[in-house]
């Protein structure tokens, strides 16, 4: 059954006009009156809805069940992403939402290739969060994934933060999944360095800050590949995978 983001409140009996983009995929799939779909506003559970209306740009829907299904981790997992290059942030976004992540938060640091100004700043935000709706759809999830502001590397690593903080790098002398296989599940930060990786002095302000440096491993990964695998690696060990 065909899933759908809708932000707006759901209930059962209720006939709702749908968000735009949403009627405009269920015309793209041609869908009919009477056809069943599935709706979640992120506020936890899904609804199954019916076709009730269909005009040229518009499709309204009645509410009939709803089914508290969740498909969340049981422990929270933040991806402080460095920003990489190009079109990379929307794959690394989209994968990460369906590996499970709770948070994702881009992050500016001193090899980052990619700069971006505040007005670009909020037009990658809107694009981020269109992506995560998306993705959301896709995975099976109905809870969104949160999306944080870039911000300054350094300033970041110096808020307080009850999460444990890992940073990966290849200067770590413990591999993630060893530390993973020796700890129960429980809330984290993975941080994940640009192209270039992190400086040794973001790392050791990092460090300075309570994060704990861990390796993926002998092998280098992209910045695109460490997170990710990070993700599949503490998800395969602590049983979510």
């Amino acid at each position: 059954m065909p899933r759908f983001y809708c932000p707006d409140p759901l209930a059962i009996g209720t006939t709702l006009a749908l968000p735009d983009q949403v009627a405009h995929h269920v015309q793209v799939i041609r869908m009919q009156v009477g056809n069943p779909i599935t709706l979640f506003n992120g506020e936890g559970g899904e609804y199954t809805a019916v076709v009730t209306q269909m005009e040229k740009k518009r499709v309204h829907a009645e509410v009939k069940t709803f089914s508290p299904r969740e498909a969340e981790l049981s422990y929270a997992v933040t991806l402080a992403q460095a920003l990489p290059e190009a079109a990379k942030m929307d794959w690394i976004i989209e994968k990460a939402v369906e590996l499970g992540v709770t948070a994702i938060q881009p992050l500016a640091s001193q090899r980052c290739v990619v700069r971006l100004n505040s007005e670009r700043a909020e037009k990658k935000q809107s694009h981020w969060q269109g992506i995560i709706h998306a993705a959301a759809e896709q995975s099976g999830r109905n809870r969104l994934a949160q999306l944080s502001p870039l911000t300054d590397f350094n300033s970041w690593v110096s808020q307080s933060d009850l999460h444990k903080r890992i940073l990966l790098s290849p200067r770590g002398e413990q591999s993630l999944s060893d530390w993973a296989r020796h700890h129960p599940a429980q809330a984290l930060s993975l941080m994940v360095g640009p192209e270039g990786g992190f400086t040794d002095a973001e790392e050791n302000l990092a460090c300075d800050h309570g994060a704990l440096m861990l390796s993926m491993g002998p092998r280098v990964l992209r910045t695109e590949t460490a997170g990710l695998g990070a993700l599949a690696a503490i998800n395969a060990i602590w049983g979510e995978m």
